[in-house]
C-alpha cells in the first residue's frame, strides 16, 4: 500500500509544494514545529532513511541543503535544523525545520495551526529564494 508521501507526490493528495526533480519531493508539513517546517522525501518509497543507496542519500541531502537555504532566507531564523526520524510515516524522509532556539525542534510541542493563505504566502515565499540561489 502506498504511503500518504507517495500519494502527495502523485498528485492524489493536495500538498504545498516547494520543489522537485527526477529523484526527489519537498513540501511544507501541514502539522508544522515552526513556520516553514519542510519535509524532503525520496520518490521513491523506502521505509527507512538509511535503506537508501548511497547515491540517493548524496541526492537527498544535497536536494534538502538547497531547499535549507531557501528556508532561512525566507523565514526569520538562526539556522535550519535537519531530524530523521521516520516513526510517523513509513516513507524516508528528512524535516527541515527553522530554529531560533533548540524548542523549536522539539516533536512533543504543540503543532502550529496554520490557514491556507499563510501556506501558501509561507510557500511561495520559500519558493521564491529558491529561484535565487544558483
Amino acid at each position: 500500500m502506498a504511503s500518504i508521501f507517495s500519494k502527495i507526490i502523485r498528485g492524489e493528495i493536495p500538498c504545498y509544494k516547494i520543489s522537485e526533480n527526477e529523484e526527489f519531493f519537498a513540501f511544507l508539513d501541514i502539522s508544522p514545529l515552526a513556520k516553514g517546517h519542510v519535509l524532503i522525501v525520496p520518490k521513491r518509497e523506502v521505509d527507512k532513511y538509511f535503506d537508501l543507496n548511497s547515491e540517493e542519500i548524496y541526492g537527498i541531502n544535497l536536494f534538502a541543503k538547497r531547499i535549507a537555504l531557501a528556508i532561512e532566507n525566507a523565514i526569520p531564523c538562526k539556522r535550519v535544523g535537519v531530524a530523521i526520524i521516520g516513526l510517523e510515516v513509513p516513507h524516508a524522509h528528512i524535516h527541515l525545520i527553522p530554529l531560533n532556539s533548540v524548542e523549536d525542534i522539539n516533536f512533543e510541542r504543540p503543532k502550529l495551526k496554520l490557514s491556507h493563505e499563510e501556506f501558501e504566502g509561507i510557500a511561495e515565499a520559500i519558493r521564491n529564494q529558491l529561484k535565487n540561489l544558483k
